[in-house]
Formats: C-alpha cells, sequence, structure tokens
C-alpha cells in the first residue's frame, strides 16, 4: 500500500480510530461512520499520527513559520507535528492554547512559543468550525496572521448550510483548509476492501442526505 491517504485510512481502522456501525455525531446526525483521533492514545500512535501530518503539511507546500494546536485534543496533536517535522528537518515553534486564562506566573492562555508570523493552525476534524473561529481570533489578536488550517478527516457534510464547514471557513476566512483524507478516500477504501464494502450503502444514503454541495471559493 504506497498511497499516503490510504495508509492513514488503515492506520486508522487499526486503531479503532474510524468505525463504521450506527453512531451519532456532534451534530446530532445518525451516521454509518465515526472518527475519534483521540483513541490515538500510545506513545507509537502519536508518534506515527505526527508523522502522517508532516508529510500531508509539506505535500501540501504552505508557508507558515509557526503551529498552533487548539484545546483539548490540539495539544498532543500539535506538539507530535512539531517533533514529526523537525524530525524531517523543518523546526518549527509551537504553541497551544488553556480553555481558562492562568492569572498568576506568566499569565495569560497561550502556552508555548508566543504566536507570530505565519500561523498554521491544526486539528483533529472540524464539525461546527467553532474551536478554528477562536484559534484565529487569538492568532491574531496577538499580530500574527492565521496561514491555514490542516485536519485529519474532512467529513464532506453540510454545514450550518448546504456547504460543508470547511468550505465555509475557506471562504469566511480566505484560508487554505486540507485534510489528511476525505469521505471520499473512505469510500475508495471500502470499494477496495471486499470485507468493508457492505457499509457502502449505508454512506451511500448518509451523504445523499447529508452531503454537501460545492461552493466556488476564493483563491487563497
Amino acid at each position: 500500500m504506497t498511497d499516503p491517504k490510504q495508509q492513514f485510512i488503515h492506520f486508522a481502522l487499526q486503531h479503532n480510530v474510524l468505525r463504521f456501525g450506527q453512531f451519532k455525531t456532534k451534530a446530532g446526525r445518525p451516521s454509518p461512520y465515526f472518527f475519534n483521533a483521540g483513541l490515538f492514545n500510545t506513545g507509537q500512535a502519536l508518534q506515527q499520527l505526527g508523522q502522517y501530518y508532516a508529510q500531508a503539511i509539506l505535500a501540501s507546500k504552505i508557508h507558515f513559520d509557526a503551529l498552533f494546536g487548539p484545546a483539548y485534543k490540539g495539544i498532543p496533536l500539535v506538539s507530535t507535528i512539531a517533533i514529526a517535522l523537525a524530525e524531517a528537518g523543518h523546526d518549527y515553534p509551537f504553541s497551544f492554547n488553556r480553555k481558562e486564562i492562568k492569572d498568576h506566573g506568566e499569565g495569560g492562555n497561550i502556552i508555548g512559543a508566543p504566536l507570530a508570523g505565519r500561523v498554521l493552525i491544526a486539528d483533529d476534524v472540524i464539525s461546527a468550525g467553532l474551536s478554528v473561529g477562536e484559534s484565529i481570533h487569538m492568532i491574531r489578536a496577538a499580530g500574527a496572521t492565521p496561514s491555514g488550517v490542516v485536519i485529519a478527516l474532512d467529513r464532506m457534510e453540510k454545514g450550518t448550510q448546504e456547504h460543508s464547514t470547511l468550505q465555509e471557513i475557506r471562504y469566511q476566512y480566505n484560508l487554505p483548509v486540507f485534510s489528511l483524507i476525505t469521505l471520499d478516500d473512505i469510500v475508495h477504501h471500502l470499494h477496495a476492501n471486499q470485507n468493508l464494502a457492505c457499509h457502502l450503502p449505508a454512506i451511500a444514503a448518509y451523504r445523499e442526505r447529508y452531503g454537501a454541495s460545492m461552493l466556488d471559493t476564493p483563491d487563497c
């Protein structure tokens, strides 16, 4: 298996991060699949996850000066991405936020390197886009510039309107948003896997009901 997208899907299935069955999403939708990046919960799994992100980031050729991970899942995520990039010869400062502002010691709500320059936001899966909006606000408030968003999975489904949350973020903030895999990649994997192909009808029905329509977005 040489395709990094299919490798990542296999990796997610191995760790039970990607599952098929009957689930309810954060938006309350009955979903035939579920993706929980919190189950990459061993040292080796987290190390591999960072390598997959680093590979996707470098392949995207996006320009940035620092990394930022929104609390809480973004904290270990941005840490392992920074290590993986450093191992590949690209040493970047990184930071993350705390949910509660600290009123003693160094104070504030940002931990790690100061937010400066062009900042790439790293998250797992975007649902309503609230954490991304908060991250953009924090980055801009510090005088830095958000340069883009990288996530693990693009579910390619409707956000608050007919378009996907990712499309809305691209349009609203004029930022590139890219993912390690999309629902299209998962469908491709199921087609190639006889043991998993039985889930295709349920996913097709889900996409028929919740799939996002395309939105023309500005060039970033």
